[in-house]
């Protein structure tokens, strides 16, 4: 198994209310949460801040504890699947940039909490996804 971190990225609205950002994977177009492999030198939440801002374009309040963490299948670049469990951080977004590294790679889209839980096809993360309170 090998260990990812990742990140809830949200906003409150006024009149929305509690809103989930998500993005695209590269390889299959499905919805999920910025994430990735751990980095060197840095904390599971300063990875997961620095893979929103590479894949989702946002900067923002990252958490320092976890809010759970979910399993999928991840395949490696060898096309050998592999179970990955992510620990995710929530991240109140404060700035959505308009240029970001991986921007022509993915897309991005605001939901309310449950389109977000419906659009993820991971269990674990639809629950986490449903349970989130800022």
């Amino acid at each position: 198994m090998i260990r990812q971190f990742g990140a809830l990225t949200y906003r409150v609205d006024g009149e929305d209310g509690l809103q989930i950002l998500l993005v695209t994977s590269r390889d299959t177009g499905r919805w999920v949460v910025p994430k990735g492999n751990p980095m060197r030198h840095r904390t599971g939440a300063e990875t997961a801040a620095e893979e929103a801002f590479e894949e989702a374009g946002v900067r923002g309040e990252i958490g320092t504890s976890p809010i759970g963490s979910f399993r999928y299948r991840k395949r490696t670049r060898l096309l050998l699947a592999v179970t990955a469990e992510v620990r995710v951080f929530p991240l109140r977004v404060e700035r959505l940039l308009e240029q970001w590294p991986e921007q022509h790679q993915r897309s991005r889209r605001w939901f309310s909490r449950d389109e977000a839980a419906a659009a993820v096809a991971e269990p674990g993360l639809k629950r986490l996804i449903l349970a989130f309170q800022p």
